[in-house]
């Protein structure tokens, strides 16, 4: 078999392994978060989330909404030098990103069976 033939074959059976993958993962909704800073924030997504009284009235206050911190779990950066990640149950988290137009930030508490929100701050 000559050269141009084997791959033509080889190239054959890999495009049908890439749909054979691409129809039957992306229906399980499968994803890509290999970084630290998506595993991280993946997991504060996907638990439930309580506010702290600081919060709640700086939303109030500040005219924030909580669709702030749904916007930073998608799209801001984990400041790992920040965070608090040695500590025994709840480790702390300190996440900033640009929600429409402002500079925000947030500190989370990544506890096993919930996310507290501690704190949510205009940056000027």
């Amino acid at each position: 078999m000559k050269f141009t033939q084997r791959l033509a074959f080889y190239l054959f059976g890999f495009s049908i392994g890439l749909i054979f993958l691409f129809f039957f993962l992306n229906k399980k909704g499968a994803s890509c978060d290999y970084s630290p800073d998506a595993r991280v924030k993946k997991n504060i997504r996907i638990k439930p989330k309580v506010y702290s009284e600081n919060v709640l009235t700086q939303i109030k206050t500040k005219q924030l909404d909580t669709t702030y911190v749904t916007n930073l779990l998608q799209t801001g950066n984990v400041n790992f030098s920040e965070s608090d990640t040695k500590r025994d149950s709840c480790n702390l988290y300190v996440i900033y990103g640009k929600v429409k137009g402002e500079q925000i930030r947030l500190e989370v508490e990544n506890c096993p069976e919930k996310a507290f929100i501690v704190s949510l701050n205009k940056k000027h």
